[in-house]
């Protein structure tokens, strides 16, 4: 083993993995610019992530091959950044390789000037060419001899590729009065594009969009759109069927390879729990089928189980691959804790084996579709998914449903019990404040509709964790990363609008105004140090890191939904919870800065189009005043839970102390000796209502 580089100093987990690599690797800072203009080099920027499969491919084959790393030190200063803990690095040189190419993703390989401007770009390089591509040793000599005999040629690209960019963050606002014909027309572009047979959007490979189905349910809500929902359903059950998702253990893999949701990319990101949890949620509540609620019990169990820390914050990531044995840990395949041959399902369950491989579609070769395995990784391996229904197989065995049911419940948990016992997949356990922020949502939006008690002790766990130990309470200022007892990295305009969101639902769960106070702390922080004063809107960064060269305005919600989206629902919220018309203000010339592009190409912004539908369609402002644990205000409560009310505004508060609220009910609330229920609209209130049925009528 080499001696480390100076990545043996980070927390980063990523960076941690290239610590023993030859390469002379360097953290994004200072010291790395400074060595590449003393030494007139150009750099070498490496970006992934610690759970990226294709991630440990480059390293096994370029970054640890000694040859290869004595040219990259010579040549380059190399740095190495981990995507998760600095998405403002991450965003501006993905931009730059999507401008270069047309596309993007991970590992992030890029060529940059010594004054940080990106002049080549590239995802995965191999060693040597193959796939048609350049190998990494050619690449890198091509690119030196580019640098000593053609540098005005190199800067001049450096230049144009970041002038691009800085264009396309401007936003442009295309109408001055919003409208719903843009909600429409969303609707119609995701109807397009919609997979009918197996749902989702688009072919193989096939990702989860938890904003597009956010957008779909809001569409269905407001104009009885049947078929929006008919999608948002197809999707979730096809989904939960495939081998996307963990039969065995819970939770959601990052995305399906085919177009049946059947073969994973097996790494589970924090993010797509939370997101796809509130999506199944919205699901039970409109439908009543209890399966949806089966799902968010189970994402939310494996996020307990294995992504929860013990001081309470949610760890970022589970790895694609795992070791084969225990015995060599460095011999790693993607998928090889979760796949299973027939025969060891045979041996592992006898008579019951023949009824659990006919629901979960195992067989004697392995069950991958037809190219979908272009590696041949899971020739004879299983990967567990719904081939049938449990009438079918009770049909074709002859067996009641029942027990159908039993002899597969039992079959999951041996079959989990044993799984536990293989290599387990590499945890990535640094806690990101704005992936806690949407998985605070989920749990606190979870015991709303479920009741479970533990889910708003998660979701308030993970709250208190990052206020205790990722915000500055001297600034109102969030930081962005927790490990290894370091809190580091100032927030994005990302961990402020998710962790805010997380507070407005945890409020709306538990009426801790603490929750709701801080979010309004947190609110004016991101105003001062993100929003644009000139074009509305916000930029992903505060200006205050001079190495990043550019302010981008993310505005495509696409796993994830963008700061923006949820930045300018966070304002409307708040504008109707707390009175301030001022961020309404803000919220709507915000929308409409995004307008241009939200006329033409409204499927690229979901996220932002729930916001919109939120303004056009003001939302009831319900508010149940009565004293703690009292019976009348529950069921109240429970009323209002059951519904899918996307458009809501919730307050529930004690009369005698409804003076001292930060809530537009300090206005409205009368102390008297009932439990009483306003239900109000733009801060006008119909008369107050004191039983449960006249409650119901007003909702």
């Amino acid at each position: 083993m080499s001696k480390p580089n100076r990545l043996i100093n980070e927390k980063s987990p990523y960076l941690l993995q290239h610590a023993q690599n030859p390469v002379d690797w360097y953290p994004w800072g200072e010291e790395a610019f400074k060595k590449a203009k003393d030494e007139d080099k150009p750099i070498f920027l490496s970006i992934g992530y610690s759970t990226c499969y294709w991630c440990h491919v480059m390293e096994r084959e370029v970054f640890e091959v000694d040859a290869i790393a004595e040219e990259m030190n010579r040549i380059f200063v190399n740095i190495k950044v981990d995507r998760e803990e600095r998405p403002d690095v991450d965003r501006v040189y993905m931009s730059a390789l999507q401008a270069m190419t047309g596309s993007g993703g991970w590992p992030m390989s890029m060529f940059l000037t010594n004054d940080l401007k990106p002049f080549y770009g590239a995802t995965y390089v191999p060693p040597t060419s193959k796939f048609g591509l350049p190998g990494f040793e050619d690449l890198i000599h091509q690119l030196e001899q580019a640098w000593l005999t053609r540098r005005s040629e190199v800067v001049e690209s450096g230049e144009n590729i970041l002038n691009h960019i800085r264009e396309a963050s401007q936003n442009e606002a295309g109408v001055d009065e919003l409208s719903a014909e843009m909600l429409t027309k969303g609707a119609q572009q995701f109807k397009n594009g919609f997979d009918e047979e197996y749902g989702g959007f688009g072919g193989a490979p096939k990702f989860p969009r938890p904003p597009g189905l956010n957008f779909l349910m809001r569409a269905y809500n407001r104009f009885d759109d049947s078929e929006s929902l008919q999608m948002v359903i197809r999707t979730l059950l096809q989904m939960g069927k495939g081998g996307m998702y963990d039969h065995l253990g819970g939770g959601f893999h990052r995305y399906s390879v085919d177009r049946y949701w059947r073969v994973p990319h097996f790494e589970k990101m924090l993010y797509d729990q939370a997101q796809l949890a509130v999506n199944y949620l919205e699901a039970y509540q409109v439908t009543g089928d209890t399966y949806f609620a089966d799902i968010v019990n189970e994402v939310l169990g494996y996020v307990e189980r294995v992504l929860r820390s013990s001081e309470g914050g949610f760890y970022s990531a589970e790895d694609a691959e795992s070791a084969l044995t225990a015995e060599d840990p460095k011999d790693k395949e993607e998928g090889a804790c979760y796949v299973w041959s027939r025969k060891e399902i045979d041996e592992l369950l006898g008579d019951d084996a023949e009824i659990f491989n006919y629901y979960y579609g195992v067989n004697e070769y392995g069950n991958a579709p037809q190219g979908s395995d272009p590696h041949s990784v899971f020739v004879e391996k299983n990967i567990l998914y719904r081939a049938h229904s449990v009438s079918e197989t009770s049909n074709k065995f002859e067996r009641s449903t029942d027990e159908v049911s039993r002899i597969l419940e039992e079959g999951r948990k041996t079959l989990f019990a044993v799984r536990l016992k293989r290599p387990l997949p590499h945890l990535d356990d640094k806690i990101l404040t704005n992936w806690n922020g949407l998985m605070i949502s989920a749990f606190a939006k979870s015991y709303r509709v479920l009741g479970n008690s533990a889910f708003l002790k998660q979701a308030a766990g993970s709250a208190d964790f990052i206020l205790n130990h990722l915000c500055r309470d001297i600034d109102n200022t969030l930081l962005h990363r927790f490990r290894d007892g370091e809190a580091k990295i100032e927030g994005t305009l990302e961990d402020y609008a998710f962790f805010v969101q997380g507070l407005l639902d945890l409020y709306e769960s538990c009426f801790d105004e603490k929750y709701l106070e801080k979010a309004v702390l947190l609110t004016e922080t991101m105003l001062r140090d993100f929003y644009d004063e000139e074009g509305s809107g916000f930029f992903d960064t505060s200006g205050k890191d001079e190495s990043i060269l550019v302010r981008t305005k993310e505005d495509y919600d696409s796993a994830e939904p963008t700061g923006n989206s949820i930045a300018i629902m966070n304002l409307l919220r708040l504008s109707f919870l707390t009175g301030r018309n001022q961020w309404y203000d803000k919220a709507y010339s915000s929308i409409v800065a995004f307008s241009a592009k939200l006329e033409k190409m409204p499927y690229a912004m979901p996220q932002m189009l729930v916001a919109l539908e939120y303004a056009l369609n003001k939302p009831k402002q319900i508010i149940i005043a009565g004293k703690e644990n009292d019976m009348t205000a529950e069921y109240m409560l429970r009323e209002v839970y059951k519904r899918f009310m996307p458009n809501k505004i919730l307050v529930m508060l004690d009369p005698a102390k409804a003076a001292q609220s930060l809530t537009f009910a300090s206005s409205v609330v009368i102390n008297e000796p009932v439990t009483t229920a306003y239900v109000c609209e733009n801060f006008a209130c119909r008369l107050p209502v004191e039983t449960i049925e006249e409650f119901i009528e007003l909702l």
